[in-house]
């Protein structure tokens, strides 16, 4: 019997174990710094988590700045990954975020995973770093439900995305 997995919106109170498993996810990369400034810095951030049987399995977080918001970092256990926990990660925080009156979501990441979700090439709003040439392709972001994109320009957000390393490594 396949088991259920539970979508719901987390807040700092159970950062500890959100940090857990980004090690699990990310072996390579060092996220945890990023995820704790920013859910416990003040920023406003929509925090979402996958739980099968009780079991933290995936973390999913969106910066909102203004009427915009900026996906990243998406983590699920390594022994989750490929059933669809990211994706459902993802929706539901696309869902939530439209009910929040955001009107342009952004990413940076793979063109044809995230272009699945609706994420196009965007060349009108520039991220907040620079980002390599052969990278340009995965800066992209999608309008929510028939809100109009938000004026060209440099993405404003949060003070622990400014760091030029998190749009370069």
């Amino acid at each position: 019997m396949p088991r259920s997995i539970e979508y719901t919106t987390v807040g700092s109170d159970e950062l500890s174990e959100i940090l857990a498993i980004y090690p699990l996810a990310f072996p390579d990369e060092e996220l945890r710094p990023l995820v704790k400034e920013l859910t416990t810095g003040g920023w406003s951030v929509l925090s979402i988590a996958a739980r099968c049987e009780g079991a933290l399995i995936g973390h999913c977080l969106f910066t909102i700045e203004q009427e915009g918001a900026l996906l990243g970092p998406v983590c699920v256990t390594p022994n989750q990954q490929f059933r669809g926990v990211g994706s459902s990660m993802i929706k539901t925080g696309l869902r939530q975020l439209e009910g929040l009156g955001v009107r342009q979501v952004f990413v940076l990441g793979d063109p044809s995973y995230y272009g699945r979700f609706g994420f196009l090439p965007e060349q009108r709003i520039t991220p907040p770093c620079p980002i390599p040439n052969d990278w340009q392709d995965a800066w992209r972001s999608m309008t929510l439900s028939d809100r109009p994109a938000l004026p060209a320009g440099l993405l404003p957000v949060a003070a622990p995305w400014r760091a030029p390393a998190l749009w370069t490594d």
